[in-house]
C-alpha cells in the first residue's frame, strides 16, 4: 500500500501508476459544483482566488452535517463529470489532485497530463466510513452553500485509487478493456 502525503508535487506523483492503491494523509480541500463555478468566476474576473490551489487536492464531496462529537458527517465521493467544464482552468492554475467518483472527460484527462496532476477516486457507499479518516473539517468559504462550501479538511489515511495518472492512462478505459478482454477468454467455458 502506498502511502502519500500532502501537499502533492509533480515529484510525489510521477511515479504513481493507475490502479494503485493508496491511503492518503494531509491537507485537502471540498468543493462540488457550485463552488466549482464561483472558483472560475472570479478566474475570469482576474481576481485572486480565496484558496490557494498550487499542489493541493480537491475532493468532490458534500458532507451531511456532523454528528454530536464527530467533526463530519458522511463523506462519500460525488460524480465527478459534473466538475469537467471547470477542471482544466483549475488544473492550469496548479491544482494537482481531485478525488471523486467516475470517469472524466477528454478534456480533463488531457489536461491531467498537460498539468501532470493525477485523478483518484474513492469508493461509493461507504460514506460513514470515508468519514472516519476526517480529523478535521473547516468551512473556508463560501459557507452560504452548506454542505457545497469550500471546507479544509484534514485526513489520515483515506484510502484512495489512482484512476487517471499523470501519463493519461485511464483506469475507466484500460480496465474496461481488460475485463472484456478476460470476459471473451472465459466465454468458452459457458
Amino acid at each position: 500500500m502506498i502511502k502519500l502525503t500532502t501537499p502533492l508535487t509533480e515529484e510525489k506523483i510521477k511515479d504513481l501508476k493507475m490502479g494503485d492503491n493508496l491511503l492518503l494523509t494531509g491537507t485537502i480541500y471540498t468543493a462540488r459544483d457550485a463552488a466549482h463555478e464561483r472558483l472560475i468566476r472570479l478566474m475570469e474576473k482576474g481576481k485572486k482566488l480565496p484558496i490557494e490551489l498550487k499542489d493541493q487536492i480537491i475532493y468532490y464531496v458534500g458532507p451531511s452535517p456532523a454528528k454530536p462529537g464527530r467533526v463530519i458527517g458522511a463523506a462519500g465521493p460525488t460524480t465527478s463529470y459534473r466538475m469537467d467544464p471547470y477542471t482544466p482552468k483549475l488544473l492550469d492554475v496548479g491544482l494537482k489532485g481531485m478525488i471523486g467518483k467516475g470517469d472524466r472527460g477528454k478534456e480533463v484527462v488531457e489536461s491531467i497530463v498537460k498539468n501532470k496532476a493525477v485523478y483518484f477516486v474513492a469508493i461509493g457507499g461507504v460514506a460513514a466510513l470515508l468519514s472516519k479518516c476526517i480529523k478535521e473539517a473547516e468551512v473556508v468559504v463560501y459557507e452560504d452553500l452548506g454542505s457545497e462550501a469550500i471546507r479544509r479538511l484534514k485526513v489520515e489515511d483515506l484510502p484512495l485509487i489512482v484512476a487517471i495518472d499523470s501519463k493519461g492512462n485511464n483506469l475507466y478505459e484500460i480496465g474496461r478493456r481488460m475485463y472484456l478482454e478476460k470476459a471473451e477468454d472465459n466465454a468458452y467455458l459457458d
